[in-house]
């Protein structure tokens, strides 16, 4: 199996083969604690994000597309997806979970996803970009950021939390996007 690329082995396992999970899973499965480690900072987390990943891989319907990207990012795009899934079973659990989490740990996993040197480069010209915008926001619009997109609140649960109509929070979630896209094209134009 070991000769077999990464796409091969996703259409093997699509027909059940369980040897070529076996071989993804050598493959990816310490690429995958690593970054599952490094946004939950928990060993038992990272753990049971590693054998979901697997899990997802063996059981969905999705399939891998090589002409979209590498199987590499397929794999770490889940992996986040399952790590944040996990933050909010943990938040649900017990509120203060989530509070260690922070949007700087987040990003520094966010990184592990970018493989070239290009979109590195990129995306550090990106981050910088963005930490500049911060002066363009108030400090609820920042709030309202870290908590939907880095620990994953959904939007009802922001309106709970914030004790206001869910139209209101979607509409401060949209009009703080509109600031960022605007300051975010060259030379801050407008679109």
């Amino acid at each position: 199996m070991q000769e077999y690329s990464d796409y091969q082995l996703i259409l093997l396992i699509k027909q059940k083969k369980q040897e070529a999970l076996s071989e993804l899973y050598d493959r990816y499965a310490s690429l995958i604690y690593s970054f599952a480690w490094k946004a939950l900072q928990q060993e038992d987390g990272a753990r049971e994000v590693v054998q979901s990943v697997f899990i997802r891989i063996w059981t969905t319907e999705a399939e891998f597309d090589p002409n979209k990207g590498h199987c590499r990012n397929w794999i770490i795009t889940i992996t986040r997806h399952l790590a944040i899934d996990w933050l909010r079973k943990q938040r649900s659990l017990s509120s203060q979970a989530v509070s260690y989490y922070t949007a700087e740990k987040l990003e520094r996993v966010a990184e592990l996803a970018e493989l070239s040197v290009e979109s590195q480069v990129e995306k550090q010209m990106l981050k910088e970009q963005i930490k500049g915008m911060r002066a363009f926001l108030s400090q609820q619009q920042l709030q309202l950021l870290e908590h939907f997109y880095w620990q994953g609140y959904s939007l009802s649960e922001l309106a709970t939390h914030y004790q206001e109509p869910l139209g209101t929070v979607k509409s401060r979630l949209h009009q703080t996007l509109k600031i960022l896209r605007k300051h975010l094209l060259a030379g801050g134009e407008e679109w």
